[in-house]
C-alpha cells in the first residue's frame, strides 16, 4: 500500500527537484504537490528563519489536508548584504516570486562590491510533518559568491548568479542530478529522507 505525501510547494521547478528526490528514495510512497490536492488559504511566511517557514508551511498543509506532509523554506544570503535576501529571496524585488526582477535588484545592489567580496550561500530548511504530530526539521548551505551575469538555463531562482565554491560554473550551468547532489535543497532533502520514511513506515 502507498502512502501519500505532499510537498508544500507550487514552484514547479522545486517540485520536480524534490520528487526526484524523494521518489526514489522512499519507494512506495507517492510524492504529489499542492496542485493536487484541493485548494488551501495558505498563510504568509511570517517566520524570522527558514526553519520557521518550513515548519509553518508543513504544519499548514497538514492541517488542511490530513496528509503528512514535507515542506522547505530556502533563499540566498550574501554576506555583502549582511546575510539578505535570506527569507526575503523570493520577494526581494517586491513581486514574489519574479527571478528575473529579484535578480536584477541583486546584482544591482552588488554592483560595486568586489569580487572577493561577493561571497553568499544557499540556505535550506526541510521540515516533514506527520498528521500524529510528529516534526522534524533540519537546515544545510551552499557556499558561493554571485558572479555579475547571468549565466545558464537550468535551475530557477538566483541560480544563474550563483557560482558554488570550488567550480568555474553556476548553478543554473549544472546538470539537474548534478545539481541535487551538491546543493543546499539536495543536502537537506537527502537528510531528511531517513527521517520521512521512518515517519511514514506503517507501524
Amino acid at each position: 500500500m502507498s502512502s501519500r505525501l505532499l510537498l508544500a510547494t507550487r514552484n514547479p521547478g522545486k517540485l520536480a527537484e524534490l520528487q526526484r528526490l524523494l521518489r526514489s528514495a522512499v519507494p512506495g510512497v507517492e510524492v504529489i504537490g499542492l496542485q493536487d490536492v484541493e485548494k488551501y488559504p495558505e498563510a504568509p511566511e511570517t517566520g524570522a528563519t527558514f526553519a520557521e517557514n518550513a515548519l509553518l508551511k508543513a504544519r499548514e498543509a497538514v492541517r488542511y489536508t490530513g496528509l503528512a506532509a514535507v515542506a522547505d523554506d530556502s533563499g540566498l544570503t550574501v554576506d555583502a548584504l549582511n546575510g539578505m535576501p535570506g527569507v526575503l529571496s523570493a520577494r526581494w524585488s517586491g513581486r514574489h516570486g519574479d527571478d528575473d526582477a529579484n535578480t536584477a535588484l541583486l546584482l544591482g545592489q552588488l554592483a560595486d562590491v568586489p569580487d572577493d567580496r561577493r561571497g553568499g550561500a544557499f540556505v535550506c530548511a526541510a521540515a516533514v510533518v506527520t498528521p500524529g504530530g510528529a516534526e522534524r526539521v533540519l537546515e544545510r548551505s551552499w557556499r558561493g559568491r554571485v558572479v555579475r551575469e547571468k549565466r545558464g538555463g537550468n535551475g530557477f531562482g538566483y541560480d544563474p548568479v550563483f557560482q558554488p565554491d570550488g567550480l568555474d560554473v553556476t548553478a543554473a550551468e549544472l546538470a539537474p542530478a548534478e545539481k541535487d547532489a551538491r546543493s543546499h535543497r539536495g543536502q537537506a532533502f537527502s537528510a531528511l529522507v531517513p527521517l520521512v520514511a521512518e515517519l511514514l513506515r506503517p507501524a
